[in-house]
């Protein structure tokens, strides 16, 4: 009986609808907060996870070593690898393929490597004009990599004190 009493009050003296316009009129008349994107960007966090990339060793060599834990730990099992074992008893990648209609940018991959082959970086402005382009290649990730290693390198140098 009190709840249906409760709730005619409310109905009728619109009680909701006043509790709504109550919060649109406190931000009503405070400076508003616009980003213009393309000009400005806001600030990322260094744990930032964005587009993947293959890092390489000083000496040019990939860091990758073929252990495949990445592809193992991966949730949304978008990692494709396959290795070959080399003359001088080393494994590393002939096929290393991330699928990024299925990456759910977890950062499990990141976490898992041994070596610090793959990361993701800060760059999340990339797109896909077909389906064809979204499972991107060993060769592409090395590329994607080279270019932006001197960023990667600073942001896991900024991340390290917090692992």
């Amino acid at each position: 009986m009190f709840r249906s009493i409760s709730h005619f009050i409310k109905s009728f003296t619109l009680f909701d609808l006043l509790q709504g316009l109550s919060v649109t009129g406190k931000f009503l008349f405070k400076p508003k907060v616009t980003i213009q994107y393309p000009e400005q960007k806001t600030p990322l966090s260094p744990r930032f996870r964005g587009h993947h990339a293959l890092r390489r060793y000083p000496n040019g060599q990939e860091r990758c070593i073929a252990c495949k834990l990445c592809e193992a730990v991966c949730p949304a099992l978008a990692i494709d690898i396959e290795l070959e074992e080399r003359p001088d008893g080393t494994r590393r990648t002939t096929k290393y393929d991330i699928d990024f209609f299925k990456c759910i940018y977890c950062g499990f991959c990141e976490e898992a490597c041994p070596v610090d082959a793959i990361v993701e970086t800060h760059i999340f402005e990339y797109c896909f004009e077909n389906r064809e382009g979204t499972t991107i290649t060993k060769e592409e990730l090395l590329a994607f990599g080279d270019k932006h290693e001197a960023e990667i390198a600073k942001r896991k140098a900024a991340d390290a004190p917090y692992r």
